[in-house]
């Protein structure tokens, strides 16, 4: 019998191996830098994105399944591949100056970066349970690491082991739902899953039930859902503030890229049984955590609820399995990472050998001292918000439309009150950056790294409020493998 070679095509993988021949590169080349000297390691990082980066464009419009059939390469995995490569660029450039002052400058900080990049662009491509799985660990186990790198802080070593414990125990549930699907269909497939259940009309089996049950329990983990959302106040304050701004914007996208992949390929013939499970969820999502971001004084505390809240947000286009609520979610995903992770940079900017920056109160008078930081605070505030013009205002435009289109009507009244009290916590933080008197002493880390990270930032939260079309296009094109 003549054997059956797979079918390869490494060029759906090319993004991919360039990073990882970088990441690779980089700890060999890490032992022969001094200490004070690791910051070439942070721009050969960054070498290393843009080459990613300029393949992942070149491969825009190409459809390929290969690996037999567990990797994808199609404008869906692209538009994620992209955003995980900016978010990885303006990590890199918050972390150059910060952990230099928290005493952590290591090369292997800027290498796990990369491996965690390199699993996240696999997830959205990933077309089989078992391949997505892979792609979550590696994700995940650069991302335990990177928590718990303040080894000398004891806040950090507690939210990195909250965070491995969490991590390791939602992907088992993620693996046992795993088994239960494929106990039910034979297979690990995405498309095979859907055409077994299409054939046979299974939907309400048993041990398909389970296997929803544990996936939706295990990706509720990684999204930081009410009631599995217990985690990550702690994670986000003990850990180093560019890796909570990792964990936010990075972990955060690629666990919807794959949801989608799942719960649509997979699930989209029973939307009927999961999308009120889904409803609830996302209801006590939205409001636990806008409810609770009021009473924080930690920065990383609020940004931490706040997060919570906007996954909320996000599920209303999982739950209206719509064209437009697909959508909706990547537009929204894009305006989310950036405002969010310029909120973390101007913490980043307050941090120095004297003060971590991360409570409210380091940031009064900011704005009277520094007005240009009080507009760009400002800016991202409005759009954490959903006010125009900004990028969160598009992006909540979109998914409460979506609702309201599907019927979803209190879905989106809850979601646009639940707006409404996100207001008071952020323009509290305003209020103290206008109103309160300067705090004596304050240093701020302006470096260029920083300042470019700012501004791109700040920019982009602006201008796809303004001017959102080339990442509505981008979208709805990325979403058509789902119809």
């Amino acid at each position: 019998m003549t054997p059956i070679m797979p079918d390869i095509q490494l060029i759906a993988i090319f993004p991919e191996s360039i990073l990882a021949i970088f990441a690779c590169a980089l700890f060999v080349m890490d032992p022969f830098i001094a200490r004070d000297k690791k910051e070439q390691l942070g721009y050969f990082s960054l070498a290393g994105l843009c080459v990613s980066g300029v393949s992942t464009l070149f491969l825009w419009g190409k459809s390929i399944s290969t690996f037999s059939g567990m990797i994808a390469l199609d404008n869906y995995a692209l538009f994620f591949k992209t955003l995980f490569l900016m978010i990885s660029a303006l990590i890199i450039l918050m972390s150059i100056r910060y952990i230099k002052i928290e005493r952590i400058n290591l090369g292997e900080y800027y290498g796990l970066i990369l491996f965690a990049t390199i699993g996240m662009m696999f997830m959205p491509s990933a077309t089989d349970l078992l391949s997505f799985y892979l792609s979550l660990e590696l994700m995940s186990m650069s991302l335990y690491v990177l928590a718990a790198f303040m080894r000398k802080d004891p806040k950090s070593i507690e939210g990195g082991i909250k965070y491995f414990l969490t991590g390791v125990f939602s992907s088992g549930l993620i693996l046992y739902g795993v088994a239960f699907l494929f106990g039910a269909t034979g297979t690990t497939n995405l498309g095979e899953i859907a055409a077994f259940l299409q054939e046979n009309g299974v939907t309400s089996s048993l041990s398909l039930i389970m296997a929803f049950v544990l996936l939706i329990t295990g990706f509720g983990f990684k999204i930081s859902a009410v009631p599995f959302h217990m985690w990550a106040p702690d994670v986000y304050e003990g850990s180093p503030t560019p890796v909570t701004a990792f964990l936010s914007a990075g972990s955060k996208a690629a666990a919807f890229s794959v949801m989608l992949r799942v719960f649509i390929n997979a699930f989209a013939l029973s939307s009927g049984n999961w999308w009120p499970v889904l409803w609830v969820i996302a209801v006590l999502t939205m409001t636990l955590g806008n409810l609770v971001a009021l009473v924080q004084t930690n920065m990383k505390r609020l940004l931490a609820y706040s997060s919570i809240a906007h996954a909320g947000y996000l599920m209303i286009g999982l739950i209206t399995a719509s064209q437009i609520g697909y959508a909706a979610i990547l537009i929204y995903l894009v305006g989310y990472v950036f405002m969010t992770l310029g909120a973390f940079t101007l913490i980043i900017l307050l941090c120095s050998a004297n003060m971590k920056g991360d409570q409210i109160s380091d940031f009064k008078g900011l704005a009277r001292t520094n007005p240009m930081l009080g507009l760009v605070f400002i800016i991202f505030a409005l759009s954490l918000i959903g006010i125009p013009p900004s990028a969160g205002f598009v992006g909540k435009l979109y998914l409460f439309n979506s609702a309201i289109q599907g019927g979803f009507y209190w879905l989106a009244i809850i979601g646009i009150l639940n707006s409404v009290v996100s207001l008071y916590y952020y323009f509290r933080v305003v209020q103290v950056m206008y109103m309160d008197e300067p705090n004596a002493g304050t240093v701020l880390s302006f470096s260029p790294t920083l300042k470019v990270a700012l501004g791109i930032t700040a920019f982009l939260t602006l201008f796809l409020g303004l001017y959102p079309e080339p990442i509505i296009k981008a979208a709805i094109d990325s979403v058509q493998i789902f119809l």
